[in-house]
Parts: structure tokens; sequence; C-alpha cells
């Protein structure tokens, strides 16, 4: 027809900016009863690719160690999907979920363009088995996570509707093709997103995954899933909290950290998980030091 030629090309093909969510997806490696059983007062939730192991190991050595920290009982679970388009769960996988029990493994493709499906699954699972769980925060596998400093933050933070991270406020949209987050027009019209919390690191409270999955039948999936969830906010007329002060979640280390940088944060984003360990035993001295 006419009419499209006068599209780009881009523009004719907005369904691969936007994801299958709403959409059944099922959970083949589960913990179905531990959330309800632990009651943790915070669950930590792990984006990571299924083949990504050496992460998972780096992290249960680093910050997830702790699981009572100024007395609250701090848990977490790793969330991956499938490897590739494939029934069934790998059998690493399954035996690393046999022998911590932190594996929640669903059926959608694990890309980066799922990602927006892989946290509405987050949030499908944490509404329904952690019933009686304070706060959860979605953090990213390359970060350095200050639990303590977390905690801390959030026995003096608001109980409901709270949502904390980095946020971003007035973002431009992406409208250069070769962007990685690039969203055409026709998906997203408005030349500025509201408000978001970087998907690196966030923190919610458990009323809210409920209210975003309301949230999600009336708004557009697009690909970016931190902005997504912006847009579930904004349609939910929620706003998003800045952190009690600057600072506290950095996407990047200063060129010179100072002696006690690493107890003064929540999180900082990493290269890559392996300088986890040596930034892990940075912390510990600080910690240990009196910072």
């Amino acid at each position: 027809p006419p009419l499209l030629a006068q599209v780009s090309p881009a523009d004719t093909s907005a369904s691969k900016y936007l994801v299958a969510y709403p959409h059944q997806y099922r959970f083949i490696l589960d913990e179905p009863n531990r959330c309800w059983q632990e009651s943790p007062f915070l669950v930590l939730m792990i984006p990571v690719a299924p083949h990504n192991r050496e992460a998972r190991d780096i992290i249960h050595n680093t910050w997830v160690k702790e699981t009572t920290v100024l007395d609250r009982v701090v848990s977490h679970y790793f969330l991956l999907g499938l490897s590739k388009e494939k029934d069934g769960t790998e059998p690493l996988v399954e035996q690393e979920s046999q022998t911590h029990h932190d594996i929640l493994q669903s059926d959608f493709l694990d890309s980066y363009s799922n990602l927006t499906i892989k946290t509405m699954v987050m949030f499908e699972w944490l509404s329904s088995h952690c019933p009686n769980t304070s706060y959860a925060m979605k953090v990213d596998s390359d970060m350095f996570l200050n639990v303590p400093n977390l905690v801390e933050m959030l026995l003096k933070a608001p109980r409901n509707l709270y949502m904390t991270g980095m946020v971003a406020r007035g973002a431009s949209v992406l409208r250069y093709r070769n962007s990685k987050w690039f969203l055409p027009v026709s998906v997203f019209p408005e030349s500025k997103y509201p408000p978001y919390a970087l998907g690196l690191g966030y923190v919610f409270s458990l009323d809210l995954p409920k209210k975003i999955l309301e949230a999600s039948a009336h708004v557009k999936a697009v690909y970016i899933e931190d902005v997504y969830v912006g847009l579930c906010m904004r349609h939910l007329g929620i706003a998003l909290t800045d952190p009690p002060r600057d600072g506290l979640f950095r996407t990047t280390m200063p060129y010179f950290p100072s002696n006690c940088y690493w107890t003064s944060v929540i999180t900082t984003i990493l290269e890559n998980s392996n300088q986890l360990s040596d930034v892990w035993g940075k912390y510990q001295i600080q910690a240990q030091s009196g910072c």
C-alpha cells in the first residue's frame, strides 16, 4: 500500500521492539516454598544468563553470603530463561539448583531483547511466592552490592508504593537506529521517558509487583526493561523515590575511589563479575578498618 512507502523501514517492524508480555510463562526450575517459609525482610533477585555459572559462583562467595543483616533475613534467587529455544532444563543448571536452591528458571528465551519478560516474570514470582516479605531488589550480576547499607536504608524507607535506585528523570528517547536502546516513534511517540530506575539495580516494596503486573495489561511491553517498569509506574500514578542521599547508587566507580568508597555506596557497576572478587576484598578491609 502507498502508505508504507512513507514510513522508514525500521518503523514497519515495530513489533521487534515489543516483547510477548503478558503471556503464560511457566517455571521449569522453581523454589515454590522457600520465600514463604523464610519470610525474608529483603529478597535479592539476580537476572543472569543460564551459562553464566561463573557469575553465580562469585556472587555466592561475596554479597549474598550474609543471610542475616542488621537482624533482618535477606535471601536471594538467580533468575534465568532458556539458553536456546528448547524444552526442559540443562542438566548442569538442574544440578546447581539442587545444590544451592536459589535458581528460578522460566521457559522464555534468555536474551537481551527479552529482559522485559524476565523482569515481569520476576514480579509474577515475587507477588505469588513472598507474602511476608517487605522489599525486593532487582540487581544485575556484574554489580558490587553493599547489603548492610541497603538494609540500613530500607529500615527507614516507606513500606508501600516505594521504588528507588538510580532514578533517571527526563531521559531522551534514542532515535539513532544503531543505538542499543533505539525505539522508533511508532512504538513510543514521546521524546522523553517518564522517570524510571536504572535496571542495573533498583529496590521496591513488595506491594508493587502485583500493581505493576496489573498495569502491564494496559501498557505495551517495550524491550527496554527499566523503561517499561517506569511506564507501568506512570500508568499507576506512582512516583519514584530518590535515594536518601546522592552517591548511594553509582553507575561507575571513580577513577581514584576514596579509602572508604566501598563502605559508603549501595551499588557500583563493575566491568565484569570477575572484578567482584577483587573489589570484595577491598570492601572487607574497609569495613574492618572502621570506615
